[in-house]
């Protein structure tokens, strides 16, 4: 789901940041302070999830509330203790690995990011759910390529998802008729979308033509989300040789993709370095950058709309006419034409956690065909099981719902590997490296170096 989209990582997994002891420090307290001294309590389950850093973003505290509400009224007698983690995506997962390690502080639930779960499930921080999904009715109309998100190589899986999300090409239309591009665009090639950029930079001075996001602080944000939009339209085996068992180095797709993130931001056409790097790069892009007319082009996900509706953080009711969306073209526009990468949350229960039982059966009123509709409303996912996908309330939910959805067929899920994160921190640190200006080849050779250390 969202890069949202950065992470820690314990050896041979190494952190998404380097975290300075005092954070470390900061980090275990809050955790101890989180959750301790509630695991010798046999009638509450206690569930940790990410809570965004903007103050004004609270859907999912006020849909978890309602599900716990839920809970408590149909098991009488059980309590459910919500524990919100307020931080950035690599901190959060931090401090959940942090809360994992000890008994006394394992939440009994903890939302994961799918990219995390191998390498937390080689930690030993998870345990497998398969004899509770093998007596659960509804696990039948989740879909396979979501049920496979949180299946590790043992061939258990350790995850319930609650939702996907895909990628692509959001545009001001505004922007675009000042610059003279057609309010009806659809880039054909790499090529197509460096123009656009370069027509906003001089026709619409002050305003950014395009963000990719870069750099470590963004974290998977920036992997995902910008690096392997790119990599996965070069056509070349783009991370990980299935056949030979080893990650790809040496690639001249690894190259390319580079290639245009340095362009992006030698030629100008992206935030200035400094706040592309800011690790708050993707709040600020979409309560002022985007609603404010700051920015012509985001590489960004289909959940985007969420922030300007409703309960988001910016309200901005002509959004939905304002911008386009477009799909991310391949490189030379080579077949299929169009790319995406798909992600999401799961909710999985910790190796040792008190209450894992009751953990599960929290899990289960989550996913009521109605909470499973009302989450996927609220938080602009796309659907992972069928039933809610057919849903009317669903199909009518979002703007550009079928446009995302549309791109299912051609979207790409990243190696479900426990090295994956690892790879993810070395691609951060080769874009920053680009985009302060190193060269493309000394990026590509230190992220080479990085994984001659990986064994798979």
């Amino acid at each position: 789901m969202r890069p949202t989209a950065p992470a820690p990582r314990s050896r041979p997994i190494r952190p998404g940041r380097r975290f300075s002891l005092i954070l470390a420090a900061s980090l275990m307290a809050g955790a101890l302070a989180g959750c301790g001294g509630s695991a010798g309590d046999p009638d509450t389950v206690k569930v940790a999830y990410n809570r965004s850093t903007d103050n004004k973003i609270r859907f999912k505290d006020a849909f978890l509330e309602s599900v716990r509400e839920q809970f408590e009224q149909a098991h009488p007698g059980k309590k459910v203790r919500l524990v919100p983690i307020q931080a950035a995506d690599n901190d959060y997962a931090a401090k959940v690995q942090q809360m994992m390690r000890s008994p006394k502080t394992a939440p009994d639930l903890v939302y994961e990011d799918t990219f995390r779960v191998n390498s937390d499930i080689a930690a030993g921080y998870l345990r497998p759910l398969d004899d509770q999904l093998s007596r659960w009715d509804l696990w039948g109309r989740f879909a396979d390529t979501a049920k496979a998100a949180a299946r590790a190589e043992d061939g258990r899986t350790y995850g319930v998802p609650d939702g996907t999300d895909t990628r692509g090409l959001w545009f001001n239309k505004e922007i675009f008729a000042k610059a003279g591009l057609p309010t009806n665009w659809q880039p054909r090639n790499w090529a197509e979308v460096l123009d656009a950029a370069r027509s906003v930079r001089r026709k619409v001075p002050g305003v950014i033509p395009l963000n990719v996001y870069t750099g470590k602080a963004a974290g998977e944000a920036a992997a995902m989300q910008g690096f392997e939009m790119l990599l996965y339209g070069t056509g070349a085996n783009p991370l990980y040789d299935t056949a030979a068992k080893k990650w790809v180095t040496g690639s001249r797709g690894f190259r390319d993709a580079l290639d245009f993130v340095r362009t992006v931001y030698a030629e100008k056409l992206g935030p200035d370095p400094s706040d592309a790097l800011d690790p708050n790069v993707g709040t600020r892009l979409a309560t002022d950058w985007m609603p404010n007319g700051k920015l012509a082009i985001a590489l960004d996900g289909s959940w985007l709309g969420q922030n300007w509706i409703g309960k988001g953080p910016k309200e901005w009711p002509a959004w939905s006419t304002v911008l386009g969306r477009a799909a991310m073209p391949t490189q030379y526009g080579q077949a299929p034409g169009k790319v995406s990468l798909s992600g999401g949350w799961t909710w999985a229960v910790p190796a040792k956690a008190a209450h894992p039982d009751l953990a599960f059966d929290f899990v289960k009123t989550l996913q009521t065909k109605e909470n499973a509709v009302r989450w996927d409303i609220a938080d602009a996912q796309i659907a992972v099981r069928q039933d809610v996908a057919a849903d009317p309330a669903y199909l009518r939910s979002v703007p550009g719902i079928a446009f995302f959805t549309g791109l299912v067929p051609f979207t790409h899920y990243r190696p479900a590997l426990p090295d994956y994160p690892q790879v993810s921190t070395a691609i951060g640190e080769a874009m920053e490296s680009v985009t302060t200006g190193g060269s493309t080849d000394s990026a590509a050779r230190a992220y080479d170096d990085q994984l001659a250390s990986l064994t798979r």
